[in-house]
């Protein structure tokens, strides 16, 4: 006999559904593990409800999303056992998988779900040219396998200091900024050959020999995925744009430092950018100008922006907080939580499951006494397809605290 899915009814909270609908007082009934109905009263005597959580007084939004970050690749604490973020041997390792070095156990993961943290994209670091794929997961599990929304999610590509230290060490290319645009173009160059050589093999019914350095490179030039590039210098931004129109590619701007000062040409690339890490150091030449007002300004000229902590330069429980100092600065507080909730998920190409509250949508959720934004606010409960999987008090009261 086929077990009954539970139930699980949120009710008279303020519920931001990131859709450009607001209930002052509304209700969220789930089944399973996704959202079947978002009004302003759902009633409880017209469905057999498992279990109900009372949110009057409450914040009830999408599930947090961070769109950037290392969490379970570079573990904290563990030293070089636990960091698995960066393979240094050759500077450009497309066909690595972060999903074969993320440990669901590294102790990040709770700080992430007792942050309302739901969903996370992870990959490789940026000491490499083109550094691997990312993954797309959930914050909750013990299999990463039965974690995964989407992967590959990306393709890591690096500009700046960071590749440039790493090989100049070894007294070997990439030693410039201009080795480095080089051979990315080079390795883009081929791959794109490959893929046509590959095409008319196929349409000829003649057989090709895979290359397996070069078949992860499908999803890039297909236009599933996106280049994932990390650039601080307005320069090193403007290089990524302008390799990514050059062979006709998605890209997200992964830090965008500077992006402030060359915010009318990032508009014009229709290119998106991920914000951060902001509350960290200016420990880089290339991070001088790291400000908060980089999103605000990113927005008003119309680039879609989500903000980042880059786990563990800042750590992630933080997100929403980094989100609070770019509304303070500019970005405002709808667009600073849209930063961490629904735009998030469309830069990641994941919004037709997450990112919002709406039918259909996975029953990712997360509760607070007031806006997360604020440094005070409590997570009260943290909800993974429609599973309770944080509580801050014990979860059978079902009562949010009165003001």
């Amino acid at each position: 006999m086929q077990k009954k899915e539970n139930t699980l009814l949120i009710k008279n909270g303020k519920i931001l559904t990131m859709s450009g609908i607001t209930y002052d007082s509304g209700s969220v009934l789930i089944e399973g593990n996704k959202i079947v109905k978002v009004a302003e009263y759902i009633d409880e005597s017209s469905n057999k409800i498992s279990e109900i959580i009372d949110a009057r007084n409450c914040w009830v939004m999408p599930g947090i999303i961070e769109a950037h970050c290392h969490i379970g690749i570079q573990e904290e604490r563990k030293g070089i056992e636990g960091n698995d973020c960066n393979e240094v041997a050759e500077p450009i390792t497309p066909y690595i998988k972060a999903l074969d070095a993320i440990n669901p156990m590294d102790s990040a993961f709770h700080n992430a779900l007792s942050s309302g943290i739901t969903s996370v994209m992870v990959g490789p670091g940026s000491s490499n040219i083109v550094g691997g794929q990312w993954v797309f997961m959930k914050t909750h599990g013990r299999s990463i396998d039965q974690m995964v929304v989407r992967e590959p999610a990306a393709m890591k590509i690096a500009f700046g200091e960071n590749v440039k230290s790493n090989y100049s060490q070894y007294n070997r290319m990439p030693t410039t900024r201009m080795s480095i645009a080089a051979l990315l173009r080079e390795e883009l160059f081929e791959a794109q050959q490959y893929i046509k050589d590959k095409k008319s093999a196929e349409e000829s019914n003649n057989s090709y020999d895979k290359e397996f350095r070069k078949e992860c490179w499908l999803e890039v030039f297909n236009k599933k995925i996106p280049l994932k590039a990390h650039a601080h210098r307005a320069d090193d931004i403007l290089t990524a744009i302008r390799i990514a129109k050059e062979f006709d590619l998605r890209l997200t701007i992964e830090h965008c430092t500077e992006g402030h000062l060359i915010a009318k040409e990032i508009k014009e690339s229709g290119f998106p950018a991920i914000i951060g890490p902001t509350l960290a150091s200016r420990n880089k030449i290339e991070t001088q100008f790291s400000d908060f007002k980089t999103a605000g300004i990113l927005h008003k000229e119309g680039v879609k922006v989500a903000i980042t902590t880059d786990h563990p330069v800042t750590r992630i429980q933080y997100l929403p907080i980094c989100a609070g100092f770019a509304a303070k600065e500019g970005l405002g507080i709808e667009e600073g939580l849209k930063a961490i909730t629904i735009n998030a998920a469309e830069i990641c190409s994941v919004s037709h499951r997450v990112g919002s509250i709406e039918v259909g949508k996975d029953a990712d959720i997360a509760i607070f006494d007031g806006n997360p934004m604020e440094v005070f606010t409590k997570t009260l409960y943290t909800i993974i397809d429609g599973e309770i999987v944080y509580s801050e008090k014990n979860i059978n009261s079902n009562q949010c605290p009165s003001n």
